[in-house]
Protein backbone atom coordinates (compact mmCIF):
# COMPACT_ATOMS: atom_id res chain seq x y z
CA UNK A 1 0.00 0.00 0.00
CA UNK A 2 1.55 3.44 -0.86
CA UNK A 3 1.62 6.40 1.20
CA UNK A 4 -1.28 8.33 -0.83
CA UNK A 5 -3.47 4.99 -0.17
CA UNK A 6 -2.63 5.15 3.42
CA UNK A 7 -3.15 8.42 4.27
CA UNK A 8 -6.52 8.18 2.51
CA UNK A 9 -7.87 4.62 4.31
CA UNK A 10 -6.67 7.05 7.83
CA UNK A 11 -8.43 10.20 6.61
CA UNK A 12 -11.39 8.49 6.16
CA UNK A 13 -11.92 6.00 8.74
CA UNK A 14 -11.29 9.16 11.06
CA UNK A 15 -14.27 10.91 9.31
CA UNK A 16 -16.20 8.05 10.03
CA UNK A 17 -15.53 8.17 13.84
CA UNK A 18 -16.04 11.64 13.95
CA UNK A 19 -19.20 11.74 12.44
CA UNK A 20 -21.10 8.82 13.78
CA UNK A 21 -19.05 7.72 16.93
CA UNK A 22 -21.46 9.92 18.91
CA UNK A 23 -24.24 8.57 17.81
CA UNK A 24 -23.64 4.72 18.66
CA UNK A 25 -24.18 5.35 22.71
CA UNK A 26 -26.82 3.01 23.49
CA UNK A 27 -27.61 4.39 26.90
CA UNK A 28 -26.99 8.06 28.20
CA UNK A 29 -25.10 9.22 31.30
CA UNK A 30 -26.99 9.97 34.31
CA UNK A 31 -27.11 14.43 34.56
CA UNK A 32 -24.67 15.67 36.79
CA UNK A 33 -25.18 16.61 39.84
CA UNK A 34 -24.90 20.35 40.44
CA UNK A 35 -20.80 21.39 39.33
CA UNK A 36 -19.86 17.73 39.40
CA UNK A 37 -19.43 14.70 36.76
CA UNK A 38 -22.22 12.57 35.73
CA UNK A 39 -21.98 8.41 36.17
CA UNK A 40 -20.62 6.95 32.82
CA UNK A 41 -22.74 4.30 31.72
CA UNK A 42 -21.64 0.55 31.51
CA UNK A 43 -19.97 0.54 28.18
CA UNK A 44 -18.50 4.18 28.62
CA UNK A 45 -16.53 2.44 31.93
CA UNK A 46 -15.61 -0.78 29.39
CA UNK A 47 -14.17 1.77 27.20
CA UNK A 48 -11.80 2.94 29.95
CA UNK A 49 -10.15 -0.12 30.30
CA UNK A 50 -8.54 0.06 27.49
CA UNK A 51 -7.40 3.68 27.37
CA UNK A 52 -3.66 3.97 27.64
CA UNK A 53 -2.19 6.07 30.02
CA UNK A 54 1.25 8.37 31.03
CA UNK A 55 3.35 10.95 28.74
CA UNK A 56 2.95 9.49 25.41
CA UNK A 57 5.91 10.36 22.52
CA UNK A 58 4.25 12.17 19.43
CA UNK A 59 5.77 13.84 16.42
CA UNK A 60 7.26 16.59 16.12
CA UNK A 61 9.24 16.60 20.10
CA UNK A 62 5.89 16.88 20.87
CA UNK A 63 3.90 14.74 24.29
CA UNK A 64 0.75 14.38 25.49
CA UNK A 65 0.19 12.90 28.88
CA UNK A 66 -2.47 11.00 29.56
CA UNK A 67 -4.23 10.38 33.45
CA UNK A 68 -6.92 8.80 35.67
CA UNK A 69 -9.29 11.77 35.86
CA UNK A 70 -11.38 12.83 39.30
CA UNK A 71 -13.98 10.12 38.37
CA UNK A 72 -14.10 6.38 37.27
CA UNK A 73 -13.89 6.52 33.55
CA UNK A 74 -12.85 10.03 32.91
CA UNK A 75 -9.15 10.84 31.51
CA UNK A 76 -6.93 14.45 31.89
CA UNK A 77 -5.54 14.54 28.56
CA UNK A 78 -2.56 17.65 28.85
CA UNK A 79 -0.92 18.99 25.78
CA UNK A 80 0.77 21.96 25.22
CA UNK A 81 0.51 23.65 29.08
CA UNK A 82 -3.74 22.86 28.26
CA UNK A 83 -5.96 19.98 30.49
CA UNK A 84 -9.21 18.71 28.96
CA UNK A 85 -11.22 16.58 30.69
CA UNK A 86 -12.54 13.66 28.09
CA UNK A 87 -14.50 10.39 28.78
CA UNK A 88 -14.51 7.58 26.53
CA UNK A 89 -17.48 7.38 23.82
CA UNK A 90 -18.39 3.66 21.20
CA UNK A 91 -16.76 3.44 18.32
CA UNK A 92 -17.94 0.75 15.15
CA UNK A 93 -14.44 -0.22 14.45
CA UNK A 94 -12.84 -0.77 17.98
CA UNK A 95 -10.70 1.96 18.15
CA UNK A 96 -10.58 4.21 21.67
CA UNK A 97 -12.28 7.19 21.33
CA UNK A 98 -12.15 9.91 24.64
CA UNK A 99 -13.96 12.84 23.82
CA UNK A 100 -14.86 16.63 25.69
CA UNK A 101 -17.72 17.97 23.51
CA UNK A 102 -17.33 21.55 24.92
CA UNK A 103 -14.02 21.78 23.84
CA UNK A 104 -13.96 19.93 21.16
CA UNK A 105 -10.91 17.75 21.53
CA UNK A 106 -10.94 14.23 20.60
CA UNK A 107 -8.21 11.40 21.27
CA UNK A 108 -8.49 9.04 18.96
CA UNK A 109 -6.59 5.40 19.90
CA UNK A 110 -5.73 2.51 17.11
CA UNK A 111 -3.03 -0.57 17.56
CA UNK A 112 -0.07 0.99 16.38
CA UNK A 113 -0.67 5.10 16.96
CA UNK A 114 -2.87 8.08 19.03
CA UNK A 115 -4.00 11.48 17.83
CA UNK A 116 -5.32 14.29 19.25
CA UNK A 117 -7.80 16.10 17.56
CA UNK A 118 -9.68 19.42 17.10
CA UNK A 119 -13.66 18.79 16.13
CA UNK A 120 -14.63 21.66 15.60
CA UNK A 121 -11.93 22.79 13.50
CA UNK A 122 -11.76 19.78 11.98
CA UNK A 123 -8.30 18.89 12.54
CA UNK A 124 -5.04 17.01 14.14
CA UNK A 125 -3.85 18.88 16.95
CA UNK A 126 -0.89 16.34 17.04
CA UNK A 127 -0.43 12.64 15.35
CA UNK A 128 1.79 9.96 15.63
CA UNK A 129 1.55 9.62 19.36
CA UNK A 130 2.90 6.28 20.22
CA UNK A 131 2.55 4.85 23.59
CA UNK A 132 5.33 2.01 24.42
CA UNK A 133 2.39 -0.73 24.47
CA UNK A 134 1.75 0.44 20.80
CA UNK A 135 5.06 0.08 19.39
CA UNK A 136 5.37 -3.10 17.57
Amino acid sequence: MNTRTAAALLCTTLAALLSTAPALAADKPAKPAKGGLPDLTAEQLANAERVLTGKIACEFDQSVDISQGAKPGYFTVAFKGKKYTLTPEATTTGAVRLEDKKAGIVWLQIANKSMLMNSKAGQRMVDNCVHPSQKS
